[in-house]
């Protein structure tokens, strides 16, 4: 190892140049001493910023950190007023024991077949024109007008993703209850005015089936279906449920006047003749009666005798 030689600055007072003085060489032992007493110095540190010591990901400080987004929460969606109506079963075995006239239990019978050729020729009249609200109603009492509503009901509610709704409007005698045999309260007049809740009300007894019970009859019936609050409560029905198909249990045309105060809430009306007791002039009245205010959807005939079709079309 060569010898390191160091040269100390010396200039006189008055000297006009510098003058160099010689110091004596430092030896290897001495250059080892030196380095020892190097290392044991405490420089001072000296901190560069991250960007010129080129370190890319280095922590930012605490006041540039960018503080996350808070996350929405977003809420569950609520489920459809169709799916939230009470569940009422209709109980099979009672009405078999008790040999009920309705369609879901005798499907071979010709008037269970006359039902479904109803309910598609119904449907094809539906869709064609956009409508879904019927009312079924009869020129005299004891035509079987409760009967009529409730087999097409049944039939429509069979037609799979759709979604029948068949309400009790017949405040006189009410019998939709009986004819299904369900023992549920049903206060159709606190729904029609705004005091009872739809939910409250309807019932499901049936995926693709509400009904709408009343409990006990109402002398006050065709001014309740005159009132206002009734289109409004009807038609928002219409709205939430999405139904396919609203169809009304109606008073008979020539005794009440019923029926004529709901006209503006319906698109069409089926009358319901029975062949035992209904006449030619009774249908004649009831279609004047109608003519200008809705349509005349066409005739059920009931108790017919030797036919096989139980639908006269329009």
């Amino acid at each position: 190892m060569k010898d390191f030689v160091t040269a100390k600055l010396d200039t006189p007072a008055g000297a006009a140049s510098p003058q160099w003085k010689e110091e004596p060489a430092m030896t290897q032992q001495g250059f080892k001493k030196f380095r020892r007493r190097r290392g044991n110095r405490q420089d001072p540190v000296v901190e560069a910023a991250p960007e010129v010591l080129g370190f890319a990901d280095a922590p930012a400080q605490a006041d540039d950190v960018v503080q996350p987004e808070p996350i929405a929460q977003v809420p569950a969606p609520l489920p459809e007023p169709w799916e939230i109506l009470r569940r009422v079963p209709i109980g099979v075995r009672e009405h078999q024991l008790a040999c009920s006239p309705l369609v879901n239990f005798f499907r071979d019978d010709p008037a269970a077949k006359a039902f479904d050729l109803l309910r598609t020729r119904l449907l094809h009249t539906l869709k064609a024109n956009g409508w879904k609200r019927v009312a079924i109603a009869a020129p005299t009492s004891g035509a079987g007008t409760t009967f009529t509503a409730v087999n097409l009901a049944l039939s429509l509610a069979r037609v799979p993703h759709s979604r029948t709704i068949l309400m009790d409007l017949n405040h006189r005698h009410p019998g939709l209850a009986t004819a299904l045999k369900l023992d549920q309260p049903g206060d159709m007049a606190g729904f029609l005015t705004g005091e009872v809740s739809m939910e409250e009300h309807l019932i499901r007894p049936a995926e693709t089936l509400a009904l709408g019970l009343t409990e006990a009859p109402d002398r006050n019936a065709a001014e309740i279906l005159h009132d206002s609050q009734c289109a409004d409560t009807l038609e928002d029905m219409i709205d939430r449920t999405k139904a396919d198909v609203v169809i009304y249990d109606l008073p008979p045309v020539l005794e009440y006047d019923d029926l004529t105060a709901f006209l503006p809430q319906v698109d069409g009306v089926l009358l319901v003749s029975d062949g035992t007791q209904t006449t030619a002039e009774h249908l004649a009245a009831c279609e004047k009666m109608l003519a200008g205010h809705t349509q005349l959807l066409g005739v059920v005939l009931n108790r017919a005798r030797h036919a096989e079709n139980a639908y006269l079309g329009r």
